[in-house]
């Protein structure tokens, strides 16, 4: 059956593989259930409320990109678009968090308006080939700066902005942290390089059990005040009526306080960041996946982006920010993951934490750092495809793989690159491999600087 459904010959893979593949996903995106209930608890939701949202809209949208389009994609409340919500409209602009789940709700019901209509499929396959490229690149860049910050090996510093942490300074947090982040990156490469099945999965559990071991020994200290928590996972049972608190709490916000043209901002907001931030990770993904046609097109992209859709309504309804691809999901392809039954793996597991949250909360971030480290190096390697001699392609394609670690953001990247291939090669006269598309977008993206 699973055969019949996922065509697992066809795509080149076995049930063994999908379902490792499932389970590295799943462990590279464990952090959401920790940091999700902490940043929306600061806009004054429930955290408990907001986990088991996590969790269930993870779910759903996991396998909604299983079933209606047989990706390895995981779904989850997206890092930065949570920060967004908390932060920016429930923080700095002072609305309620009812009414930031509501502009969610409506921006998932846009998409899947722009999901049946063909307008997102448009758009991802208006990206040139070579920017499709760099943005594979620069996702591999993203995350293993993503990775080297969760390890505490790159962190904050004044004069420079970012710095290799001072091992002997803070030893028993920041400094053992790192250097097990480095010990599971080279098991993690080594095995790896021999051909060994599970190598991501073995790197990422492997480090956390030496952290364990380094926690009984006295070398890991707690300090939860600064971030560091014990690496034992704790039992302790779920609180399922906290649910209640968030769920269909974006049907009863009120407008009174609410300056229409403030909400149709926020709304913009969210959507622009949430549609390239997805149509990225698609392209940086599958790319590096090999699922892109001899076009550079996604086959069943239109499913795949109607599941994102439905997943972000879905989680507004039942109470977290918008929930979107997540980049994380390249672990799972590092793994060898090529059909809708690694997600669906993922998927389970996310209904699972319900159940087992502090368990998978215990999983530390250096632990998981190894795998987007050295996922990043696998996708990183899609630049050799460029043609840098053709430098109306290579430059764009450059500078959007640099704009998304240095700016953060994969929709930024992508915005990088569109403006500067539009220009350069209009300038450079020609204009006429620049689709009409690619025009609107370039616009678009500069109103978005200008306006938003």
């Amino acid at each position: 059956m699973l055969e019949k459904f996922f065509k697992l010959n066809e795509n080149h893979t076995t049930v063994r593989t999908e379902v490792i593949a499932g389970i590295t996903t799943f462990m590279a995106m464990a952090y959401i259930l920790a940091v999700n209930p902490t940043m929306l608890g600061d806009a004054g939701m429930n955290r408990d409320a907001v986990l088991m949202a996590t969790c269930l809209a993870s779910f759903v949208g996991t396998m909604a990109m299983a079933l209606m389009a047989n990706y390895p994609f995981a779904l989850a409340p997206g890092m930065g678009l949570n920060a967004y919500f908390a932060y920016t409209v429930c923080g700095a602009m002072g609305y309620s968090w009812q009414i930031a789940l509501l502009a969610v709700f409506v921006e998932g019901i846009i998409f899947i308006v722009l999901s049946l209509t063909s307008v997102r499929e448009a758009i991802f396959d208006a990206i040139p080939s070579t920017l499709k490229k760099g943005v594979s690149a620069g996702i591999g860049l993203f995350i293993a700066f993503i990775g080297l910050q969760g390890a505490h090996i790159v962190v904050a510093n004044s004069s420079t902005l970012v710095s290799y942490v001072a091992f002997a300074e803070n030893w028993h947090t920041e400094g053992i942290c790192a250097l097990l982040a480095i010990i599971g990156l080279m098991l993690t490469a080594v095995l790896y390089i021999k051909g060994v099945k599970g190598s991501i999965l073995i790197g990422i559990l492997s480090t956390w059990v030496l952290g364990m071991i380094s926690q009984a020994a006295g070398i890991y200290r707690v300090d939860p005040d600064n971030g560091f928590y014990s690496l034992y996972p704790a039992m302790a049972l779920t609180d399922f009526s906290a649910l209640g608190s968030t769920f269909g709490q974006c049907f009863k916000a009120d407008f009174s306080n609410v300056n229409i043209f403030n909400f149709i901002v926020i709304l913009l907001s969210f959507l622009f960041v949430d549609m390239f931030d997805t149509i990225g990770t698609l392209i940086g993904v599958s790319s590096k996946a090999g699922m892109l046609d001899k076009d550079e097109k996604l086959p069943r992209i239109r499913p795949a982006l109607l599941a994102d859709a439905i997943a972000t309504s879905a989680g507004a309804v039942l109470g977290t920010s918008t929930t979107t691809t997540f980049v994380e999901s390249s672990a799972g392809v590092g793994e060898g993951a090529r059909t809708g039954l690694a997600s669906v793996v993922t998927g389970l597991l996310f209904l699972a934490a319900i159940f087992f949250a502090p368990i998978f909360t215990a999983v530390p971030g250096f632990a998981t750092a190894p795998a987007l480290i050295f996922v990043g190096f696998l996708m990183v390697t899609s630049i050799v495809k460029i043609d840098f001699e053709d430098l109306t392609e290579s430059i764009p394609a450059y500078l959007c793989l640099l704009a998304m670690p240095l700016l953060y953001s994969i929709s930024e990247g992508i915005a990088m690159g569109v403006i500067s291939y539009v220009i350069i090669n209009l300038v450079c006269g020609k204009g006429k491999k620049i689709t009409p598309l690619m025009y609107v977008l370039a616009v678009l993206f500069v109103c978005k600087y200008i306006f938003l």
